[in-house]
């Protein structure tokens, strides 16, 4: 179903390998970073470590500019390294991401000679992809201009994620004197929680069909305490947000709906807007192709979470999808692992795509 890879690439499991057996926790990353351009200057890459911490390796000498823009942090939690009997590897960060980076790093060692001179490949493994600075992704915005972007998040080998949901974070604090319990009136945690009700509503009111446009709400944190004097009650919303809507937007509804409650203030945080490319552009055009001549079936899909393809979109205004191998549904688990087998897939799927991107326009 897959033509062996051969020459650099076949050492693509050990860059996975290595990579997952390095932590990098978001803010973190330099380990790994100076791992993956080991392995790149070893493998053809011209490779540096820039000045935000990122992985950066490039190939190429021709004139179309693609970046292949991935992560390499990940959430807090130690999953022991191992690869099991049916060849799957267990880990932090196996599947996100850096099983796409490291994906995108072993399809570039592999592209043939008329790839190389047709276009330049920079493969930039971000930090603080998981945490809302966005760092790496900020930073590389400074310092290239691509004509073709390929964003590194798990879709499974078969699958081309072709937008993301908006985000917002809304912090609500609510202080008041104190009272005794058995008096009239409202606690300061009554009127967090009544807070959260307008704001859980607003959310049911502002949803458009299907999940891509509902707007999804959650308590992220909460917590409230009294020194005697004064009560205070503070809570994180967390905010998923449809094309329809802009954080700005969103902070003004959420501003007017919330006015009026005595002691109470608001402070925003995490604006990323919601993004949707189309499914019939070169790029993705390519990827259909090269899934199907590995023997899949495409599927394209829209997330609800957010990724780094949020941060370059209004910048990046060129063909962009995300890729990469893997179950996103493990992301962040105590489960999280990816089968090694589907990830040499996945180079091999890249490696075909990317060279007919470059080469020619696909047919179908």
């Amino acid at each position: 179903m897959t033509e062996p890879l051969s020459g650099p690439a076949s050492t693509a499991r050990e860059l996975m390998i290595g990579a997952v057996s390095r932590a990098s926790v978001s803010g973190n990353e330099s380990d790994v970073a100076e791992f993956l351009v080991g392995w790149m200057q070893a493998n053809g890459f011209e490779a540096r470590v820039d000045a935000a911490g990122n992985a950066v390796g490039s190939r190429g000498s021709g004139p179309i500019q693609v970046v292949l823009l991935g992560h390499i942090d990940t959430v807090p939690g130690h999953i022991p390294v191992r690869v099991d009997e049916s060849g799957v590897l267990h880990g932090r960060g196996s599947v996100d991401a850096k099983g796409s980076f490291c994906t995108f790093v072993a399809a570039v060692a592999a592209l043939p000679a008329e790839a190389l001179s047709a276009a330049t490949f920079t493969c930039v493994g971000a930090t603080e992809e998981e945490v809302p600075s966005s760092k790496g992704a900020r930073f590389a915005l400074t310092q290239y201009t691509p004509d073709l972007v390929v964003i590194g998040e798990p879709s499974g080998w078969e699958g081309l994620t072709l937008g993301y949901k908006g985000r917002l974070i809304v912090k609500v604090q609510v202080v008041k004197d104190n009272f005794h319990t058995a008096g009239e009136g409202t606690s300061a945690g009554d009127d967090l929680a009544t807070s959260w009700e307008r704001v859980r509503r607003w959310a049911e009111d502002a949803s458009e069909e299907g999940v891509f446009g509902r707007v999804q709400a959650t308590i992220q944190a909460i917590s409230s305490e009294s020194d005697g004097m004064e009560q205070v009650a503070r809570a994180s919303y967390g905010l998923r947000l449809p094309l329809h809507l802009s954080p700005t937007q969103v902070r003004e509804q959420i501003t007017a709906l919330l006015a009026g409650m005595a002691g109470l203030s608001l402070t925003f945080t995490g604006d990323e807007t919601a993004v949707r490319y189309g499914r019939d552009t070169p790029l993705a055009r390519a990827l259909r192709i090269a899934i199907r001549q590995h023997g899949g079936t495409p599927v394209f899909k829209l997330k609800t979470g957010t990724s780094d393809m949020n941060v370059v979109a209004h910048q990046w205004t060129v063909p962009t999808l995300a890729y990469g191998p893997g179950d996103s549904g493990l992301d962040h688990t105590p489960q999280e692992r990816l089968d090694l087998a589907e990830y040499d897939l996945a180079v091999s799927v890249l490696r075909s795509a990317l060279t007919q991107v470059v080469s020619k326009p696909p047919l179908k």
